[in-house]
């Protein structure tokens, strides 16, 4: 279950980001040498079958681009509301436990401070892959306990209205917590990606042979397309793991923290 909170992230994103760019400028260069070649051997450079397969090649990846930036963006805003969405349904769960009667309430109150603590501890943990499966299962035993709890002394009391209101409100909890950490996996295939990285060396290729030229080459247009190109990979990468890279959700985790602390 931890391993749907990894992905690459800083400083593995600063050197993902870092070889792609070189990838890319290395691309570049093997277009420049295919050039070169052709020249050196006395055959004309080829320019207008290659401009039609640059311009569909640039195209598609416009469109793949364009594609997994935007579904990117939409799963890190979902995240965000789903993390303060987290926050409304625990903190409704944990005030209606003052429906149930002393000893019983100050017992789950507890046991909920202790779920809330396990949950906070789980996302704040990333890398630890050891601290977050503990945590996590933590927090699973916690919810366990605080459900089977819940539901022998709502039978206990006589008043109907805890029934009513706290188990619902309990399993809203629980329901977003499951649907928070299973979003965390929600990503567009790996061939998808395979796809874009693909485009970007094939585009790079042929942008190398259509920029080559007799004499000394043009370093600035090939640095600035490299790093036009590696950068907004990258952002599209930062942002489907929010949670490792420079792009974070990290900030909203307080509003869950404000709910621990009206905990008393």
């Amino acid at each position: 279950m931890a391993s749907l909170l990894y992905g690459v992230g800083w400083p593995g994103g600063l050197l993902f980001a870092v070889g792609l760019f070189a990838s890319i400028l290395i691309a570049l260069e093997l277009g420049r040498l295919v050039w070169q070649w052709q020249v050196d051997s006395g055959r004309e450079p080829e320019t207008t079958g290659v401009s039609a397969v640059a311009s569909a090649i640039f195209a598609l990846l416009g469109l793949l681009v364009a594609f997994t930036f935007s579904g990117a963006a939409s799963r890190f805003d979902m995240r965000r509301t789903l993390i303060v969405q987290e926050a409304n349904d625990i903190g409704t769960a944990y005030l209606r436990l003052d429906l149930l009667p002393q000893p019983a309430r100050g017992e789950l109150q507890e046991i909920f401070r202790q779920y809330l603590d396990a949950r906070l501890d789980a996302y704040r943990a990333i890398p630890d892959r050891k601290r977050i499966d503990e945590a996590l299962v933590r927090s699973d035993v916690l919810r366990e306990r605080l459900w089977i709890k819940s539901v022998t002394e709502s039978q206990r009391t006589a008043n109907t209205v805890a029934t009513m209101l706290l188990l619902p409100a309990l399993n809203a909890a629980f329901d977003t917590a499951s649907t928070r950490l299973a979003s965390t996996k929600e990503h567009p295939p790996s061939v998808i990606f395979g796809l874009l990285f693909a485009l970007c060396w094939i585009g790079a290729f042929f942008a190398g042979y259509g920029m080559a030229r007799r004499g000394p080459r043009n370093w600035l247009h090939a640095l600035f397309f490299a790093a036009a190109l590696s950068v907004t990979l990258y952002v599209i990468v930062d942002l489907e793991f929010p949670r490792l890279g420079l792009i974070r959700v990290d900030a909203f985790d307080e509003v869950l923290q404000e709910v621990r602390n009206a905990m008393r």
